[in-house]
């Protein structure tokens, strides 16, 4: 039973309507690029409900109510029912995967008469109360490998099931919650090797093709492996602190495969890549053997960075060629600068590229856009809805439209930060993940700086589910941040 005292202020007066204000001005936003974007010229009523237009009003105004009704519930709801919502969307994600309607080449949409749901939009919410119910139980300890691989599994759940409904777009989003899990006390060396494994991937991709002085060395490969070793000479020296062989490591590592270049250049051609597998071995055989001698856990996890570290490398190839659709590899290859396709792959970057570029300062106007009214870009009212937001409210609407994402964002990590249990404060922070992942890749691929991979932008992209979505994820956190004043007796 919840009460305010004399002292505490209730509910309503526990609201935070900078966030509620925030997020009505992104829903007039958003509502008026969906107007830009899907108009026709010739159209004469953009409120009919034949028109994406109108038909977004009934998503914003069931958004509303939604909103209205979360904020009515009782907060202490979400903790005890937290596992239930969550199985129950798991169970929906499940079948999602064998339903007979496949759009766009996914099998993600529930269809329903006229109406389509798409569960993968609600899962994101459900899994992080799971998480924030998982991580609230006395003792909770991220760097117990126990209590780490709870969590993880919460998260890998949904993964699979998305993947398996051909949705990879949606189901990248549910790395947003490690900005969650580096809050709680995930080692630093956890997103580090995240950020390294994306370097490698980029690095080796883009210039395997190339080698070095005619030579049968590729330069993407050189490159790697050299990066991997001062990677694992740098962790020596934060989680081990032995300073001696930090340095050993980066003198042998970068040294004799410079210097094995060089011969290979000007004396006798040869592969520097078996120089340099050896001295990985090499690594990998000492810190294994001061790992298992010395007793230091971390030595061992060294050990296995700098081992993940060879398989991902050599195996990215491979998945790139063979695991990943050929949509998917042709958008990463125009992305890394080794296609240029305008007319293919590359065509709805490059159109949207030219909207935005045409929206110059000011922009065009309200329904004055070209390359939206005349359709040149694909999913402009969806995916690539910034495109509109920049054609015809130019840098200056583009620049309010982000400026309003980045108070939002910054907003909710006051409120997460506040909470007095932590339970609000872990699901504060996945909703932060959230957001921010949405908000970078979305705005990144329209803008030809991030892979195109289909995810929504915030109350922005046309669509119930996504409205939908979005909103309970916000307004469950609002409701729970409203409640922190309360008694509990």
């Amino acid at each position: 039973m919840v009460h305010p005292t004399d002292k505490q202020p209730g509910v309503l007066q526990s609201l935070d309507y900078w966030t509620i204000a925030i997020y009505l001005s992104l829903l007039v936003f958003g509502w008026l690029s969906v107007c830009g974007a899907s108009y026709t010229i010739g159209d004469t009523n953009i409120f009919s409900l034949d028109t994406r237009s109108g038909m977004q009003i009934v998503w914003i105004g069931t958004s509303i109510v939604l909103a209205l009704i979360i904020l009515l519930l009782d907060d202490g709801l979400y903790d005890t029912f937290a596992y239930v919502i969550y199985g129950l969307l798991l169970l929906l994600l499940f079948a999602t995967i064998f339903n007979p309607h496949e759009i766009k080449g996914s099998r993600s949409w529930l269809v329903m008469g006229p109406v389509r749901l798409q569960p993968a939009e609600f899962a994101k919410f459900a899994t992080a109360l799971a998480l924030a119910r998982t991580m609230n139980i006395y003792g909770f300890d991220l760097r117990q490998p126990k209590h780490f691989l709870q969590a993880a599994v919460i998260i890998v759940m949904p993964i699979l099931f998305i993947v398996a409904q051909k949705e990879t777009g949606s189901a990248l989003v549910y790395i947003s919650f490690l900005l969650m899990f580096y809050r709680e006390g995930m080692t630093g060396s956890v997103l580090f090797t995240g950020i390294a494994l994306i370097v490698y991937f980029i690095i080796g991709i883009r210039f395997a093709d190339v080698m070095i002085g005619g030579t049968p060395t590729s330069l993407g490969t050189f490159l790697v492996l050299m990066l991997a070793q001062v990677f694992t000479a740098f962790l020596i020296r934060t989680y081990s602190k032995n300073e001696r062989l930090y340095r050993l490591i980066l003198i042998v590592s970068i040294g004799i495969p410079l210097f094995a270049l060089l011969l290979s250049v000007t004396l006798l051609s040869f592969n520097v890549m078996w120089v340099q597998l050896i001295i990985s071995l090499g690594t990998i055989a000492y810190t294994f053997y001061l790992g298992m001698t010395a007793r230091h856990r971390n030595y061992l996890l060294i050990t296995a960075f700098t081992i993940g570290s060879l398989i991902f490398f050599f195996s990215s190839s491979h998945v790139l060629n063979n695991v990943m659709g050929s949509h998917q590899r042709e958008r990463i290859n125009v992305l890394l600068g080794l296609k240029d396709d305008p007319t293919g792959a590359g065509y709805n970057v490059h159109q949207s590229q030219i909207a935005i570029g045409s929206g110059g300062f000011l922009g065009k106007g309200f329904l004055n856009g070209t390359q939206t009214k005349l359709k040149f870009v694909p999913e402009q009212d969806t995916d690539f809805i910034f495109c509109t937001v920049g054609e015809e409210e130019g840098f200056v609407g583009a620049t309010i439209v982000l400026l309003l994402f980045l108070a939002l964002i910054l907003r909710l990590i006051k409120l997460a930060e506040r909470q007095p249990l932590r339970f609000g404060r872990v699901y504060g922070y996945c909703v932060v993940g959230i957001f921010l992942f949405h908000v970078f890749v979305n705005v990144g691929m329209v803008l030809g700086m991030t892979p195109v991979i289909g995810i929504p932008l915030p109350f922005f992209s046309y669509g119930g589910s996504s409205l939908w979505g979005f909103t309970i994820l916000l307004f469950i956190f609002l409701r729970i941040d409203a409640g922190r004043n309360l008694v509990r007796t």
